[in-house]
């Protein structure tokens, strides 16, 4: 499967079957970040696949060139949701894992709260559960970090700035948070078009109309994994997430790593994904 559609858009997804040809029921969704795209778990993919894991990794909406809504309301997590149910539908997963890291990781966190019944387990990278993240946002650095939210709010400027000098200063700006440079160079690439920014961009400017919309408290067996070198997420807001887990739950510092879990440290991702994945089959 190349595409899935849902809602009237069209979606690009990475479909990659098993090694040894595993069932549906072993499907795990891995969903990405800003401004990343599926391509971010490109390095994580195969030691999933040689495990036994059929895994779809899409482009979701406001990337997929063919599902990119103007409108800010197009864009909660609701919504997001939507997206991520129609292509396990599409490939026939009834249930799976979804890991998901940065926006995707809130994304996951929404999927496991609202559609426990769906969802086998949860992988979140670097964002916390969004209540912890709330919390943190009184009383330690969270607020100072996550000061660019606020910031994208501001309609068209903020895809202005991003595409200054042909999306390199974006490139440069991803680079100093400790992304690699070519897959800095990759991303900011689509800075270069403020349109295709606007999609991504939306993401942030969609919150005020989820403010009710948000996670409940997780069930399903998860595993957090953040990093003590991440300059949007910090320690505070990382610990406290254990707080609305219920459920089966295993918090790992990688110690020294950026923002950009798959990126950067896809060997240290993929065996604790796995790890996670064979306790949730015992």
């Amino acid at each position: 499967m190349e595409r899935f559609t849902n809602d009237g858009y069209r979606f690009d997804v990475t479909d990659t079957p098993a090694a040894d040809g595993g069932r549906t029921g072993r499907a795990c969704v891995l969903l990405h970040g800003f401004p990343e795209d599926r391509h971010c778990w490109d390095a994580v993919t195969p030691a999933l696949t040689g495990a036994g894991y059929r895994v779809l990794a899409p482009d979701l909406r406001g990337y997929s060139a063919g599902a990119r809504p103007t409108s800010r309301r197009a864009y909660t997590l609701s919504r997001l949701a939507g997206d991520v149910l129609a292509l396990a539908d599409a490939a026939g997963a009834e249930r799976f894992h979804v890991v998901g890291h940065d926006w995707g990781a809130a994304l996951a966190w929404y999927l496991a709260g609202r559609h426990p019944r769906r969802v086998i387990s949860l992988g979140a990278l670097s964002v916390p559960h969004p209540e912890a993240f709330l919390r943190a946002l009184a009383g330690s650095s969270q607020a100072v970090r996550s000061w660019y939210m606020l910031a994208f709010q501001v309609p068209g400027l903020p895809e202005l700035a991003l595409s200054r000098r042909g999306g390199r200063a974006m490139r440069a700006a991803l680079i100093r948070t400790g992304l690699d440079p070519a897959n800095a160079g990759r991303y900011a690439s689509r800075a270069a078009d403020r349109a295709a920014m606007r999609g991504p961009l939306n993401w942030y400017r969609a919150l005020p109309f989820g403010l009710r919309d948000r996670p409940d408290r997780i069930d399903v067996p998860t595993l957090f994994l953040w990093s003590d070198g991440d300059r949007f997420i910090c320690r505070a807001a990382a610990e406290l997430c254990g707080r609305y887990v219920d459920g089966p739950y295993r918090f790992e510092v990688l110690g020294g790593a950026s923002h950009w879990l798959p990126e950067e440290t896809p060997e240290q991702v993929t065996a604790l994904l796995l790890q996670h994945f064979a306790r949730v089959a015992k």
